[in-house]
């Protein structure tokens, strides 16, 4: 029997979550989204302890069953609480500390030894970020063309290339912000394509990382968004995730790209957080002018304000379901790539669409900077840019649907 109710831990959890972006996210979200690059650390201090021992971030999708699982349903909590945190703000859920995407990458494809020794730094007292590091300028989000290298040098990796667009870069990276990390993505073996790529940590502070800017930005402005050089940049040789041997197949990306079905699901929450704050500005903002939302009446007896909000509202729901499917496949160690694709597609277009359509709907005073709705409206797209683009995502979708080869979509 499919059951679309959520366990009472969870639902405890969506609450307090809603009462912190309400009453700590709302009233600071548009001084800081002004104040570009300058850190919030009143509500990073604050959070760090709230979220440090909370069990939120995507989890490792289970496939050995013998494994004990602390929490069978991380994945969907997860979603859950940043769906919630990005109805508050999506910058500011983006600046706070934690784990994150760099996190997401070790439990994806670190052995258990790495996964002790990394992460264990995101328990302590000071406030920690990690990064992952995918995107050059010559690549996009085509992973498949990374063209950062990392050779065997005796007992180590040298690392070099330059990586774009890295989300909390600046936090990780500076060893002045926090005891962080980088994940970065590198070929090992061009001449193998896809098998020669991995992953490796690089710590902050690294000689040969260079933190050579932040990006100025349309939306997500409080969260820092860097480009990093490596030149030389020498790590121990057990800071590569996973085996380093390069398999004849593509089967060692495709471990590494398992941190993507992971973290997809988490970036379509994120999208749907932002649309259910302009939509639930939009019903309240009708509600107190007394136009009314007509449920059950004959669609050819709507207003075109009521379709409008009708389809908003069901488009939301449609991506939500598609993202906990996504997150509640992985918490019970069933691949989920394609629904992980399907699922970051769907909100990654939902929100642009729904916050384009609340601005309209509203006009001057959705267009006005006295209100959030033109933020959230520029906050949105980055979902459907980070995390693999729309596009890439349809192919992927029509890949495994269609069965199609790469090649032959390309």
């Amino acid at each position: 029997m499919i059951d679309y109710e959520l366990s009472p831990d969870i639902v405890a959890t969506r609450e307090q979550l809603h009462m912190l972006a309400e009453h700590a996210m709302r009233p600071i979200a548009r001084d800081y989204d002004e104040r570009e690059h300058e850190k919030p650390w009143d509500f990073i201090n604050m959070t760090w302890q709230l979220s440090k021992n909370s069990g939120i971030g995507p989890g490792r999708e289970n496939r050995d069953k013998t494994e004990p699982r602390p929490d069978a349903e991380r994945n969907l909590r997860t979603c859950v609480a940043v769906e919630e945190l990005s109805w508050g703000d999506a910058g500011l859920y983006l600046a706070m500390p934690g784990p994150g995407l760099g996190g997401a990458a070790v439990m994806a494809a670190g052995t258990p030894e790495q996964k002790e020794r990394f992460l264990s730094r995101f328990k302590g007292e000071k406030a920690v970020w990690s990064a992952m590091a995918i995107t050059e300028p010559g690549a996009g989000s085509d992973s498949a063309a990374i063209q950062t290298t990392a050779v065997r040098d005796g007992d180590h990796w040298v690392l070099n290339g330059t990586k774009i667009f890295c989300t909390s870069g600046l936090m990780a990276g500076d060893p002045s912000k926090s005891n962080g990390f980088i994940v970065v993505w590198a070929t090992v073996d061009r001449s193998a394509g896809r098998a020669g790529i991995k992953s490796f940590i690089v710590n902050a502070g690294t000689p040969g990382m260079t933190i050579a800017k932040c990006e100025d930005k349309m939306g997500i402005r409080v969260s820092d968004t860097a480009t990093l050089i490596f030149e030389d940049c020498r790590i121990p040789l057990d800071q590569i995730l996973g085996s380093p041997e390069v398999p004849k197949t593509s089967e060692g990306f495709k471990g590494v790209m398992a941190t993507f079905d992971a973290t997809r699901p988490i970036v379509a929450a994120s999208a749907i957080g932002v649309g259910r704050a302009a939509l639930d500005f939009v019903r309240e903002e009708l509600k107190r002018q007394n136009i009314p939302i007509r449920y059950g009446t004959a669609v050819h007896k709507l207003t075109a304000i009521e379709r409008d909000f009708m389809d908003m509202e069901a488009n939301l729901q449609a991506a939500r379901l598609l993202t906990w499917r996504a997150a509640w496949m992985m918490d019970r160690g069933q691949r989920n790539n394609l629904e992980a694709s399907m699922a970051k597609a769907k909100a990654g277009l939902v929100v642009t669409q729904v916050t384009q359509k609340a601005v309209e709907i509203l006009g001057p005073l959705g267009y006005s900077r006295e209100l959030l709705l033109e933020k959230w409206m520029r906050d949105a797209k980055i979902n459907d840019i980070f995390e693999g683009t729309q596009q890439i995502n349809m192919m992927i979708i029509a890949r495994r649907i269609l069965g199609y080869s790469s090649k032959e979509l390309s």
